[in-house]
């Protein structure tokens, strides 16, 4: 099974985690489905903390949420991965800085090429899959708001109060990377999501012909819902009014299903999420079919170590029952489709 997962931020690092323990042989990753190529597709819209600073410092695309994803994917997260994720907590200049954040900016420098300094980084840390930016344009958010104001830039829009009427991305004309075209040609499984509605998920689906490409793909499309409303940009967002505004964005539903957790929150979890302003995502069953998708609902939460956050393993394990299903199903009717009328296929 071939996969591509788009999104950004901490939401697809996680995701990462789960499907790369389904990437190899059928020796290596037991009875589950197998995965022969994924590819993760990211946002580079970040313009804060460390990310932003090595941006304006050597014009480059930033760095962090690519290097999220290459800790997830990374064979073995112990000790060098661990070292890509150290953060600088003093020193002039270092401080706030991610090793692995630095690690991909003299890369970027010694090759003059950012999507070849994440390859040769893919190869340090043994990943398993690859790894592309949705666009290697130097790209920025603009949001419209619903009071009239324009606001630019990721952290700023982010921490939006009030609400979100238009997102756009500057330029407008940026192109994905030939190879990102190609691996969603190719996919039998494609998910957006879990992360920031407007500067994880939407940024990716703004760049031109990525949406173009989704629709007209044959694999299975999966939105997985966040978990928790986010108290600036998606502050008090039902899942279907998420998958709205993707719908408001793009034109039209991508996707087959929307998988959607409906275990419960514990107590102490939704206290300290409240005194954030944030709040577990109402599940409205009837509009997010009204809008296409088909709802999908499992027990999704992991509750360890009281942060709300998917169980990547019980995730990935479902998305791949669905796409395999999916594939079944639409063989099935290909296979009716070839046979001729009035013939009965005989036992």
């Amino acid at each position: 099974m071939r996969v591509v997962a788009i999104g950004g931020g901490t939401g697809l690092a996680v995701l990462l985690r789960g499907l790369k323990r389904h990437v190899g042989t059928d020796a290596d990753s037991g009875p589950d489905p197998k995965i022969s190529k994924l590819t993760a597709v990211v946002t580079v819209t970040d313009e804060g903390g460390s990310s932003g600073r090595l941006r304006r410092d050597f014009g480059m695309l930033p760095p962090g949420d690519i290097r999220n994803c290459l800790v997830a994917l990374a064979e073995d997260e112990k000790i060098l991965t661990r070292l890509f994720n150290y953060r600088f907590a003093a020193g002039r200049g270092l401080r706030g800085h991610s090793l692995g954040n630095l690690f991909l900016t003299a890369l970027t420098n010694l090759t003059g090429d950012f999507s070849k300094a994440v390859k040769l980084t893919s190869e340090v840390l043994a990943v398993r899959g690859e790894i592309f930016p949705a666009t290697l344009a130097d790209v920025h958010l603009q949001a419209l708001l619903s009071d009239g104001r324009r606001v630019e830039g990721e952290s700023r829009i982010h921490k939006t109060a009030v609400p979100i009427q238009r997102l756009s991305i500057i330029p407008a004309r940026c192109r994905p990377m030939p190879e990102t075209l190609q691996a969603i040609e190719q996919a039998d499984l494609i998910t957006l999501g879990p992360g920031s509605l407007y500067t994880s998920l939407l940024p990716n689906l703004l760049v031109s012909s990525i949406p173009k490409h989704i629709a007209r793909s044959k694999a299975a499309k999966i939105y997985i819902g966040n978990l928790m409303t986010q108290p600036g940009e998606t502050r008090g967002y039902t899942v279907a009014e998420h998958l709205d505004a993707i719908v408001q964005h793009v034109g039209q539903n991508l996707f087959d299903f929307a998988v959607l957790n409906n275990r419960a929150f514990p107590p102490a979890m939704r206290k300290r999420y409240a005194a954030d302003r944030a709040e577990p995502a109402t599940v409205d069953l009837e509009k997010i079919r009204a809008l296409g998708p088909s709802p999908i609902c499992a027990p999704l939460l992991l509750t360890d170590d009281g942060v709300a956050r998917h169980d990547s393993q019980r995730l990935s394990r479902l998305l791949l029952e669905l796409a395999g299903r999916t594939a079944s199903h639409r063989s099935s009717r290909v296979a009716k489709g070839r046979q001729k009328p009035g013939l009965q296929k005989q036992a």
